[in-house]
């Protein structure tokens, strides 16, 4: 029985040794998904003493075998041209390094996703294909134009940390589609990375992904139906995930070097932290986005930051912190409803409600708002 998931954490280490020899990222990519080929059909009978190292080697063989029969590039010389020992001298160095790689500044935020998820993640073409619900052959020209754009970029330039924690966070947010658990994935990605850097802002995205998939379960019922935080089953929540994301993100906030991931951690946090909805901190809430606008300036955060001053110091309060927040982003009409609800104006929220649900970015979302809408004209009616 071949162990997949050992073969996903291998892969990048194997793509990175490779580069570090002298190979190109894309005939690299390639030789290991032979190796991988080849590891599928012989292990199950002949399993090896030493996985990387075997499979460190048949690539190398590949990648040489593929290099010697490409004429047009005989002058180019192999760093290393005999057969180099294998090992794991720097395997957390060279998957560092990959991850910079897959994230090139180069490369679309969906190309730098699916690339990852093919390198490093160590996923199928099918498998990214089916998780982003685009066919096969699109996936993969999407990641072959990936590769060719990366391949004549430098293996030893430093990389740029905060792209590869944006796309790690880019793959965490579409959740579980297909048949990969991209939530989950992104969590192992970042759990990698988090093992290779003291960096507080990768530990603090990896307290956010898992202080935000602690909830999962509690965040839909069996049909879809989406169930908003105040209305959640917290006995659902899972709390060893809890612990670890708040243990991981106390370690970061004492280095006193806040990002954005830490601050959005913390919010997570507070609201894991409140057994019950009513128990929220919210002023405290208020405090972290406030420290998230000033890391920020995001709109995005300054709309929820309203919300939160809504429940902190009243609906009125959260509406005057509503006003400037510009009228076309989305699911300001979500909040605009909610906190007008709050203030018993039920005309304008149901209004609101609605206008929101037209514009849902999901399907699901669009019916809670039309529920929503619903509810509120009835009581009107009533």
């Amino acid at each position: 029985m071949i162990d997949e998931l050992l073969l996903r954490e291998l892969t990048p280490v194997v793509i990175g040794v490779l580069c570090r020899r002298g190979a190109d990222f894309a005939t690299a990519e390639d030789a290991v998904q032979e190796a991988l080929v080849q590891a599928v059909l012989t292990w199950p009978d002949r399993p090896p003493a030493d996985p990387l190292g075997w499979l460190v080697t048949v690539a190398w063989r590949k990648f040489l075998d593929a290099h010697r029969a490409e004429s047009a590039r005989r002058d180019r010389e192999i760093r290393v041209s005999a057969e180099p020992p294998p090992g794991p001298a720097g395997v957390a160095d060279d998957t560092l390094r990959l991850f910079f790689l897959c994230a090139h500044p180069s490369l679309t935020p969906a190309s730098a996703v699916a690339l990852t998820l093919r390198a490093v993640g160590g996923l199928t073409t099918r498998q990214i294909a089916r998780a982003y619900l685009v066919p096969e052959a699109t996936m993969a020209q999407r990641i072959s134009r990936a590769k060719r754009t990366v391949t004549t970029a430098r293996f030893d330039q430093p990389g740029d940390l905060t792209t590869v924690l944006r796309v790690l966070y880019l793959v965490f947010n579409e959740g579980y589609t297909g048949d990969v658990d991209l939530a989950a994935e992104a969590i192992r990605l970042t759990r990698q990375l988090a093992s290779m850097t003291e960096d507080e802002e990768t530990a603090g995205l990896l307290a956010l992904m898992l202080l935000h998939h602690a909830r999962r379960g509690a965040r839909t019922l069996r049909d879809g139906t989406l169930v908003p935080l105040a209305e959640q089953d917290r006995s659902l929540w899972d709390t060893s995930l809890i612990a670890e994301g708040i243990a991981i993100l106390r370690n970061a906030l004492a280095r006193d070097r806040l990002g954005e991931y830490q601050a959005q951690a913390a919010i997570a946090a507070l609201h894991a932290d409140a057994q019950r909805a009513e128990e929220t901190d919210w002023a405290q809430i208020v405090e972290w986005y406030d420290e998230l606008l000033t890391l920020t300036g995001s709109p995005v955060v300054r709309l929820n930051r309203a919300v939160a001053v809504g429940e902190a110091d009243g609906p009125t309060a959260g509406l005057a912190a509503l006003a400037s927040v510009e009228s076309g982003l989305p699911r300001r009409a979500a909040a605009s409803a909610y906190l007008h609800e709050k203030a018993g104006d039920l005309a304008t929220a149901a209004r609101l409600y609605a206008e929101a649900a037209d514009a849902a970015p999901t399907l699901a979302e669009r019916h809670h708002l039309t529920r929503q809408a619903a509810r509120i004209g009835q009581a009107l009616r009533r």
